[in-house]
């Protein structure tokens, strides 16, 4: 019963409608003005009706249009804040660089570089595949003047020396490497000694073969000596600054004839490094 009242009631709206639009057509065509109103007010509760039927389709509509629209421009913002991210990104690596090549400036200023030791600034492209902190990959070769010998440093001192070269790139082996042995002097002391390294210990240097008879205490600085002997032969020229002594207990000195020194350059984190080229400690 409900339904056939229900559909009762959509024939007669559908003829209400239908006939609107005739009587509209033949009034406006005729220009009876009369009429027109009378048409208008029967069927203006009919377009109120109507209105407030579509209401809701309407509304879904303009809700879908504008949520596609609020999606779209969420998407450009999105797009814009990464753009945005990768400026501050890069600004802030290159910040970074140029403080590191305006340390390794002043490191060469200071007279530590000599002055025939023509710098070639090269970035850290490979690490060590092991926890020894031994070797780095270098972007910088032989087409740059490098060679095999050649003393690596960065804006707080010495890193290692190169011992492996192509056209484009270096190998560097650490002055934590099992192997790296450098000839030192401590200041203000004046004391000859060796540097070798604590292997798997990057921040934490022996110093050892030390002439028994001076003193040496913590907080004094350790650079390149520059020296060589039949036994070893010191590849890199004097004056780099190399680290300091963090522990010189006069136990130790006497017993071992050894203090610890502590490298100046983090050697977990290396990136801006200069390689020493055409001096004569080859």
């Amino acid at each position: 019963m409900y339904r056939k009242q229900l559909r009762r009631r959509r024939a007669v709206l559908a003829l209400l409608i239908v006939g609107s639009f005739a009587l509209l057509t033949l009034t406006y065509g005729q220009g009876s003005n009369g009429i027109q109103r009378g048409v208008t007010a029967i069927f203006t509760p009919i377009s109120s009706v109507l209105d407030r039927a579509l209401k809701p389709a309407r509304d879904l509509i303009n809700w879908v249009d504008e949520t596609f629209d609020a999606r779209g421009k969420n998407h450009e913002l999105e797009t814009e804040v990464q753009a945005l991210r990768k400026e501050v990104v890069g600004a802030k690596v290159a910040l970074s660089e140029n403080e590191e090549l305006r340390a390794l400036l002043n490191l060469e200023k200071s007279g530590a570089i000599p002055a025939e030791d023509g710098p070639v600034t090269g970035h850290v492209i490979g690490l060590s595949p092991t926890v020894w902190f031994s070797t780095l990959m270098i972007d910088v070769g032989s087409a740059d003047g490098v060679k095999v010998h050649d003393p690596v440093v960065n804006a707080d001192g010495l890193v290692g020396e190169v011992n492996a070269v192509t056209g484009g790139a270096s190998k560097v082996r650490l002055i934590t490497d099992h192997e790296s042995r450098i000839g030192v002097r401590v200041v203000p002391a004046g004391l000859q000694a060796l540097v070798k390294p604590t292997v798997g210990e990057p921040n934490r240097l022996v110093l050892g073969f030390i002439n028994g008879d001076k003193t040496l205490h913590k907080g004094e600085k350790v650079v390149t000596s520059g020296w060589h002997s039949e036994d070893f032969e010191g590849r890199f020229p004097p004056n780099i600054p190399v680290g300091e002594i963090t522990e010189a207990s006069i136990l130790r000195q006497k017993a071992q004839e050894q203090v610890i020194v502590r490298p100046y350059a983090d050697l977990r984190n290396l990136n801006v490094l200069q390689v020493l080229t055409g001096g004569s400690h080859e």
